[in-house]
């Protein structure tokens, strides 16, 4: 899937639309959802136009990668998330829903988020 450069994720990045900011650095910005999962719920999002994780781990060079992760990382303890705990997600294509097509980490936490994932049959 080409990457669309007028996925709302794109147009956070250019400033197009607002977001409610907790880190950017070269690599990620990241900012709470507008519909929050948990109590903290929030999203990294890389400064480049990658569609998925797959997409972002062919395409990104080491240092970018890099970057990014580890810009998640001071997400998660900035929120002083380390200590309880916290979930990390990344939806990638149509079975798992992901809604907006530019690679995604959504960090949750704030309290015990129970299982995984329900139990899915095929």
């Amino acid at each position: 899937m080409a990457y669309d450069d007028g996925n709302v994720f794109a147009k956070i990045l250019r400033g197009e639309i607002p977001c409610n900011k907790v880190y950017e650095d070269e690599f990620a910005l990241a900012f709470h959802d507008i519909n929050p999962q948990a109590p903290i719920h929030v999203l990294v999002i890389p400064k480049g136009p990658y569609v998925s994780f797959a997409d972002f781990a062919a395409m990104a060079d080491a240092e970018t990668v890099a970057g990014f992760f580890k810009a998640a990382n001071t997400v998660a303890r900035e929120l002083g998330l380390e200590a309880p705990g916290y979930r990390i997600l990344a939806n990638a294509g149509r079975d798992a829903n992901q809604e907006v097509p530019h690679f995604h980490l959504h960090i949750f936490g704030g309290a015990n988020l129970g299982r995984m994932i329900e139990k899915v049959r095929g």
